[in-house]
């Protein structure tokens, strides 16, 4: 201790979503749905509005945009989300939402572009050269391969790279379609991300290789009807393993003759791949073997029928589909009817399961020894919200965006396991806990608490886009739980907040549409948590309204994972950054720590330390331990400061003695993805007392930008860090 010194796809049916257990209010029902304005018109409006506005989407004269998604609200206004390409070339990273009035006058933009383009898209490297440097990095076994020029905005700065596409399967025997990123002027490879979305990480899964398959039971014979009947909708009896006794829908071929096969969900089958892996790319059409019957009862809820776990897998894609559409309006996976494919007892001892969106179908495997089938309710609905995400913003799986794809899966996997509701997986925040996979009854994930798997992080930093996107979902995972649950101790789990505040929860229905039209109306490829925090407070204000508890309560959940208050606000009670004068809110700690965000405690009134002014102040390390403690504000600096600068007070105290830097505090400024540090303070420059450092921000006029500090402790001797009166100025 420190003792030293509303639109169209969210139009909902009539259905609410069921939560077992009393403290978190259920997904209720919207009103019927209201005449919309014809998408077509949606789309020539928005094309026009960027051709008349190309500053507010930053386009340039070579880029050109098509229309993948189009949204009208039950009020008119229009939501179109474009690609891009620059000079016939697709921009990764460079999609738009155009945000337009009932009329088709421009409202907004939602993308992460920063600037028009200009660079060459002449390439120095070949696209063969660059597919032979991407398979450097492929493990396992190869099929067809692709490469596309491609303009990489998601970086930095713009990059020309060829995107290689490395069909095949992988080494754990999955279904593999792995990206590699490929510099086209100087052939260095770069990010990587696998097309295959598996509900665990490479490295945490086991598998046995291929074995020959077991063959399907053949139905019991019967005599032929009297007359051949047309293939219709029935319902079987199930008995699976991990859902117990459920009614299944299948298809019905003749008086004794069922599929697996669901004609009222867009046809989604369920089928056995016979113990088999894919050999190339993703399972092909016609691949595994149909799962038919004689009596239309499916599985004995025991293993030895291979037909158990495809009762588990077909109620998935049931409760997935009824989910998605009775709460969310939203007619399938890609909102178009059609139903998805399963496969069952893919591999032999396959620890996983996953989405593959190229072929529109999903794998679940048997479990390694010692574990369970993966054909849990919430691993169904996490693995099939992928195909969702893809529909909907395309988040990239890498950076925030791939921690905010996974953790929308997470979210999406558990509501549909509460709207499911089933007596045999009663409902709750945990990912994947009746596959046992550790053997000690403990889950893959935790909402309430990520870090509890010792990788997850349920707090937000700038370091957060470094990690597999299984592991930095957590802060999303965590902003849910504190939205829709609240903090501490609740029947669901004891969840912590990273700025010591109390969240109290709106429950499930809120935070799910709020959660859901972020996705599909504000979020982008590229979208960040920071992003993130600005779709949903957008979201919830398009709900509920700008001065409602679930807007307000959408920006404490956001604060409590450490992500800052950004240009968007609520309102309605909430006080927006001053235009001039002191730019920062809370400058002197008095209020506590809204809106600062930062390591909980840093914000005191400790006797142990003094402020500068008032009660409170900053104390960042002092721990005389390894220790690292950070404080950040959003704030906005205008395009027309004069002379914008940060000023602050600061006494540094140490144990430590000479001149080397053992211990720092580093000042720092985070725009967007790129973290600029402005100074660094040590035990060396310890003070009598408080004394004022002046810092230059002219390089991030016209900006909204993070200021940070961040103090580093090593291992012995303390140094404490005070920090009080902060300003930032225009000048």
């Amino acid at each position: 201790m420190k003792r030293s010194l509303l639109s169209s796809s969210l139009i909902l049916a009539a259905s609410t979503l069921v939560i077992a257990g009393a403290g978190v209010p259920a997904v209720a029902a919207a009103p019927a749905p209201q005449p919309q304005a014809p998408q077509s018109k949606a789309v020539q409006d928005a094309n026009a509005q960027v051709a008349a506005h190309p500053d507010a989407v930053k386009a340039g004269a070579d880029d050109r945009f098509v229309a993948t998604n189009v949204q009208v609200d039950a009020d008119g206004t229009r939501h179109v989300h474009f690609n891009r390409t620059y000079r016939g070339l697709p921009v990764r990273g460079g999609d738009v939402v155009v945000h337009s009035a009932p009329n088709g006058t421009l409202d907004s933009a939602s993308l992460t572009q920063a600037a028009p383009l200009s660079l060459s898209v002449t390439p120095s490297v070949t696209d063969q050269q660059a597919i032979a440097k991407a398979a450097t990095l492929f493990s396992g076994t190869r099929g067809s391969s692709t490469a596309v020029l491609t303009v990489d905005v998601t970086g930095a700065s713009p990059k020309l790279v060829w995107e290689v596409v490395l069909n095949g399967t992988g080494a754990d025997h999955s279904p593999s379609h792995l990206h590699v990123l490929v510099d086209a002027l100087t052939g260095a490879t770069g990010e990587s991300w696998d097309g295959f979305s598996a509900i665990l990480p490479d490295g945490t899964k086991r598998v046995t290789t291929k074995a020959a398959p077991t063959a399907v039971s053949a139905p019991a014979a019967a005599a032929a009807p009297a007359a051949a009947l047309a293939a219709a909708a029935s319902t079987g009896t199930g008995k699976g393993y991990q859902v117990g006794n459920v009614s299944v829908s299948t298809t019905q071929n003749s008086a004794t003759s069922y599929t697996l096969k669901d004609p009222v969900r867009g046809n989604g089958e369920t089928r056995d791949a016979q113990n088999q892996t894919t050999t190339d790319d993703s399972p092909p059409a016609g691949w595994g073997v149909a799962l038919n019957d004689a009596d239309n009862v499916w599985g004995n809820n025991a293993l030895t029928d291979r037909a158990t776990v495809a009762v588990d897998a077909h109620y998935g894609i049931q409760a997935t589909w009824d989910f998605y559409k009775n709460v969310l309006g939203r007619n399938g996976i890609k909102n178009d009817g059609v139903g998805a494919r399963s496969f069952v007892h893919y591999g032999t001892n396959y620890d996983n399961a996953g989405w593959d969106d190229a072929s529109f179908s999903m794998i679940y495997g048997d479990g390694a020894v010692g574990s369970k089938p993966f054909t849990e309710i919430d691993v169904a609905g996490h693995e099939m919200s992928h195909g969702v995400t893809a529909a909907t913003a395309g988040l990239i799986y890498s950076g925030d965006a791939g921690g905010l794809n996974e953790a929308t899966s997470d979210i999406m996997g558990t509501m549909v396991e509460f709207n499911a509701n089933s007596p045999a997986d009663t409902p709750d925040y945990l990912i994947g806990e009746k596959i046992d996979m550790n053997g000690n009854g403990t889950p893959l994930r935790w909402m309430d608490d990520p870090s509890k798997d010792g990788k997850s992080v349920k707090c937000w930093s700038t370091s957060t886009k470094t990690l597999n996107p299984h592991y930095s979902s957590g802060v999303g995972n965590h902003f849910f739980y504190l939205l829709a649950v609240g903090s501490g101790q609740s029947q669901w789990g004891n969840s912590p907040t990273c700025d010591g505040s109390s969240v109290a929860g709106i429950g499930n229905d809120a935070s799910t549409k709020i959660w859901y039209r972020a996705l599909s109306t504000y979020m982008t490829s590229n979208t960040d948590y920071p992003g993130a925090r600005t779709a949903t407070v957008k979201a919830a204000k398009d709900l509920y309204g700008a001065g409602s508890t679930q807007c307000a309560a959408v920006e404490k959940a956001w604060s409590a994972v450490s992500v800052a208050p950004t240009a968007t606000t609520c309102g309605g009670g909430t006080t927006p950054p001053p235009s001039t004068g002191n730019l920062l809110l809370n400058p002197g700690f008095e209020s506590g720590t809204t809106p600062w965000t930062g390591t909980s405690g840093v914000i005191t009134n400790d006797a142990g330390a003094a402020p500068r002014t008032g009660s409170y102040y900053a104390w960042l390390d002092g721990y005389g331990s390894a220790h690292s403690d950070t404080l950040s504000q959003s704030v906005s600096i205008p395009a027309t400061a004069t002379a914008p600068k940060l000023t602050f007070w600061n006494r540094i105290t140490t144990a430590e003695t000479g001149s080397t830097a053992y211990d720092t505090l580093k000042v720092q400024v985070v725009n967007g993805t790129t973290t600029t540090t402005l100074a660094t303070y040590s035990n060396a420059d310890a003070t009598s007392g408080y004394v004022q450092r002046t810092l230059d921000l002219s390089a991030f006029k016209g900006k909204t930008v993070t200021i940070k500090f961040t103090g580093t402790e090593d291992s012995s001797l303390q140094t404490s860090f005070l920090i009080d009166d902060t300003s930032v100025t225009a000048g």
